[in-house]
């Protein structure tokens, strides 16, 4: 059984859900890329959403090549239309977001970013997510390896689920 949707995550309902898709990525330190990807944003009835994320490699003809970045986390609402993200990924990078809501549009600046002595140095990051008709849109900007805030990776996404 589906526990309903605490109060609080009213602002964030349109996310909840299964989402598929695909994207394009590119930095200056990388090749660009065509990746497939899995997000999922589910509850338990409390005020926050759990989130994770799995992409993959695309060959050229579209299928599945190798796994690429996974990423999990919560999404806690607060007042006024703000919302905390907390992210931890397996490559030993953690960040912790600020942004706010508006409509159906996410937007997240990183306040902290912190990483283990083996990982790639990562200094910042601002996201959005929101609808672009019925599927979910994000894109991602980050600052690593000496290279300023830019574009990294962004995909549009249909519900599944």
């Amino acid at each position: 059984m589906e526990p309903e949707l605490h109060p609080d995550l009213k602002p964030l309902e349109f996310l909840v859900g299964e989402w598929e898709g695909a994207g394009v990525g590119g930095y200056p330190t990388i090749e660009s890329f065509r990746f497939g990807q899995e997000i999922s944003f589910t509850h338990t009835g409390k005020p926050f959403l759990i989130y994770t994320s799995r992409t993959w490699l695309l060959d050229d003809e579209g299928g599945l090549a190798r796994p690429l970045a996974t990423e999990t986390g919560y999404w806690r609402p607060l007042p006024d239309n703000e919302v905390e993200v907390t992210l931890a990924h397996p490559t030993g990078i953690v960040e912790i977001y600020l942004g706010n809501v508006a409509f159906s549009r996410v937007e997240l600046r990183t306040d902290v970013v912190a990483r283990t002595a083996t990982a790639k140095e990562v200094t910042a990051g601002h996201r959005l997510y929101g609808l672009i008709g019925e599927d979910l849109g994000w894109a991602y900007d980050m600052a690593a390896m000496g290279q300023p805030l830019q574009s990294h990776v962004s995909a549009q996404l249909k519900r599944v689920r």
